[in-house]
């Protein structure tokens, strides 16, 4: 199922099957050897290797939700999610970073464009990391906050020259609503960066801390995380960058376990093919089948989940046809059901392949690690998202914002 070409008066948004597409969905293929030779190195040192940045940088993958102002290709997030898969097949803590940093170049178009000047006005291969959760203490002063706070969870930070925070600001009534909960666009000037970043899985993200010592951040690299969905002030822009915010972070925070069970199914099928289970190969076996039939099929079914909810949203941002509150919290708890799923699914496989998926070598241990440490990241804890889905099938109203 490819995803549909969006289009507006002025430009064709790039779908899956379009011709630059198909070109970075290659060129990520192409890059598997190294990124599996890179793997250890990248674990080992908490840090995706500086030379995977830059063949990322090369290949396109930073401009895909970029904007054309800045030299950026302004795609279908589809493509970006489906090149994200591709490498977390060879390596998931550098697709993980490629996710959450590259979308981060989506949001900028969010802001005052007087921010994106900052940032990409002398160079547009700057990158931004990111930790939104709202711990920051902020005071309104002229001109825009002053802002301090520790933050954690910074994937990619090392190779990042700005960061987005999260914090509630007052506002100008001086209350404390969770509607005025925005992020904040510091340079690498005013922040510091902890190297704390010592994990089971994902190790190479090197999601360090952030400290922060009352800055001063400008209005206008503020940007209301969960007030400007469904307002004018994005209209006239085109429908990619029309999304709401949560969906499109949502769903780069799990892309890349499904991409990283994509590969373990092909470990588990290595493995049945030369393990002897009792007195028939493992591939003989009617239970080993019936799992790797079982994660197949899982593996597909939510990739057309995830295309069809990001079709219908991209149709609504062009046609203007509102989608129910109750598909858009669907969307947003299938999207945090992912990672529960894939470690699922990936236990099965673990169990079905003996005590050689224990040992420290184990392929399928290591993918397997990674995907459990993606399930902590809040966006992919699923209860919260899943009641509120039933509260709004019951006519409540909805507890999530940013929908």
């Amino acid at each position: 199922m490819n995803s549909m070409s969006i289009s507006n008066s002025t430009s064709t948004m790039h779908s899956l099957g379009s011709p630059r597409a198909n070109e970075l969905l290659e060129k990520a293929r192409a890059l598997h050897p190294v990124l599996k030779e890179r793997a250890a190195k990248c674990a080992a040192d908490a840090k995706v290797p500086e030379e995977t940045i830059a063949d990322f940088k090369e290949a396109g993958f930073f401009k895909i939700l970029q904007s054309e102002a800045y030299g950026g290709y302004e795609m279908d997030p589809q493509v970006y999610y489906s090149v994200v898969i591709e490498i977390a097949k060879a390596c998931m803590s550098s697709a993980w970073v490629l996710s959450v940093v590259g979308v981060h170049n989506w949001q900028l178009n969010l802001f005052d464009p007087e921010a994106a000047k900052e940032v990409w006005g002398d160079d547009p291969s700057v990158l931004i990391s990111s930790s939104y959760a709202p711990v920051g203490l902020v005071s309104r002063v002229e001109g825009g906050f002053t802002l301090s706070g520790c933050w954690s969870f910074s994937s990619g930070c090392e190779h990042c020259d700005w960061v987005y925070l999260g914090a509630v600001a007052p506002g100008e009534d001086g209350s404390w609503e969770i509607e005025n909960y925005r992020t904040f666009l510091l340079p690498r000037k005013d922040y510091k960066i902890i190297k704390n970043w010592d994990v089971v899985g994902l190790k190479g993200t090197g999601s360090h801390d952030i400290d922060v010592d009352n800055v001063f951040v400008p209005e206008h690299r503020t940007h209301f995380m969960f007030g400007d969905v469904g307002s004018d002030k994005h209209k006239n822009k085109r429908p990619v960058y029309q999304l709401p915010f949560m969906q499109v972070f949502s769903r780069a925070v799990c892309t890349a376990t499904l991409g990283a069970l994509e590969a373990a199914l092909d470990d588990y099928i290595h493995v049945a093919n030369n393990r002897l289970a009792g007195r028939v190969m493992m591939r003989d076996d009617a239970d080993s089948k019936r799992i790797a039939a079982q994660v197949k099929s899982e593996i597909e079914t939510m990739k057309l989940i995830m295309i069809s909810n990001f079709d219908a949203m991209l149709e609504s941002a062009r046609t203007g046809v509102e989608i129910s509150m109750a598909d858009r919290a669907r969307f947003r708890y299938e999207s945090s059901m992912v990672a529960d799923r894939c470690i699922a699914l990936s236990s099965k496989m673990l169990k079905a392949s003996g005590s050689g998926s224990i040992r420290n070598k184990s392929a399928l241990l290591a993918k397997h690690l990674d995907m459990l440490a993606s399930q902590a990241h809040v966006a992919n804890v699923s209860d919260a998202f899943e009641i509120n889905l039933g509260g709004v099938l019951f006519g409540h109203e909805t507890t999530e914002l940013g929908l």
